[in-house]
């Protein structure tokens, strides 16, 4: 009965015995399921892991189980988190059709994909997008992950960006939260803005893209080396794909100019991403990574919201932000 709550048919049965008999020990368990004892006892490993058994006050040793009350609570409450959590993955990974055929792709220059042209390599990259911008006439979509923008690669940037605007170009540009506490990326970003780019920010994303004129899109093979490789999609399908997912995370980034506003629970937008993240498991390394913030702030960002929480692991964490109503519980 309880399967769908994540509760397996022996530690469902032990559940029940010792709501039936709390004061019985592992053999008497053992009689009333009619289990092997290495099964019974490993119920009991998966019951406590669940915090539906605790240690006993009055007998010391012993577990007890909660009662159900409490007990259907959490079952319910980690069911509601892994749900949230899901949905978080569904929500980026409209990306993952261009990333699979980046990531699979052989990177031989000979092979044949019809609508993917493989780049190997720093110089072949920089010649495409080179290409690529000198061709734009209407719009320039990107997402830049990342966090603080590289000196070089900004001052790079500069006269090609403004060369685009003065040519009417549109210019879209969603950066990470993190880059509003660097000054040279404000500044760069504050610039490109008053030549009219139009530049908004987000907690996370899903992958470093540019996408040229709704026809043409460049995303790298992979995210921890976006100099090794990368490819061209032009496929309709996928393009329609790459488009709407820029224009859903656009539609919820927030512009540069405006101060980041908390959530009706008190969250920041990088503290409401950072619990979602918590919530599915990511350590402060991955969070770092995916906030575009050192290791040391995403764990004190992490620290500080547990705190808040009462929560002592992050499994709890994630528990107690969807009782609290931080994190969806159900998919929308």
């Amino acid at each position: 009965m309880l399967t769908a709550l994540g509760l397996d048919e022996v530690a469902e049965s032990v559940y029940r015995a010792m709501l039936c008999d709390p004061r019985g020990g592992v053999a008497d368990l053992v009689k009333r399921v009619g289990r092997p004892e290495e099964e019974v006892r490993n119920a009991l490993d998966v019951l406590s892991e669940l915090a539906l058994v605790r240690p006993s006050a009055e007998r010391e040793g012993s577990l007890r189980a909660v009662s159900p009350d409490i007990g259907m609570e959490i079952l319910m409450a980690r069911q509601q988190a892994e749900l949230a959590a899901q949905q978080q993955r569904l929500e980026t990974s409209r990306a993952v059709a261009a990333q699979l055929i980046a990531e699979y792709t052989d990177l031989r220059p000979a092979a044949a994909s019809p609508g993917v042209e493989q780049l190997i390599g720093l110089d072949e990259i920089r010649d495409c997008l080179a290409r690529l911008t000198r061709g734009l006439s209407v719009e320039a979509m990107t997402f830049a992950p990342g966090g603080a923008q590289p000196a070089q690669a900004m001052a790079a940037a500069r006269p090609l960006n403004k060369d685009l605007l003065e040519r009417g170009v549109r210019m879209r540009t969603v950066y990470l939260s993190s880059v509003r506490n660097d000054q040279p990326t404000v500044e760069y970003v504050n610039w490109l803005a008053e030549l009219g780019g139009q530049v908004r920010t987000v907690p996370e994303l899903p992958t470093r893209m540019i996408i040229f004129d709704h026809t043409t899109a460049v995303i790298p093979v992979t995210s921890d080396d976006s100099a090794a490789g990368a490819v061209v999609l032009t496929g309709e399908g996928t393009l329609t794909a790459l488009c709407a997912l820029f224009e859903s995370v656009w539609a919820t980034a927030q512009p540069l100019g405006e101060a980041a506003a908390k959530d009706t629970h008190g969250l920041r937008p990088q503290e409401a991403t950072t619990i979602s993240l918590l919530a599915q498991g990511y350590t402060d390394e991955a969070i770092a990574k995916r906030l575009g913030v050192s290791q040391r702030t995403a764990r004190r960002i992490a620290t500080e919201l547990m705190e808040r929480l009462g929560a002592r692991s992050r499994f709890e964490a994630g528990v107690r932000a969807v009782q609290h109503g931080w994190l969806p519980s159900e998919p929308a």
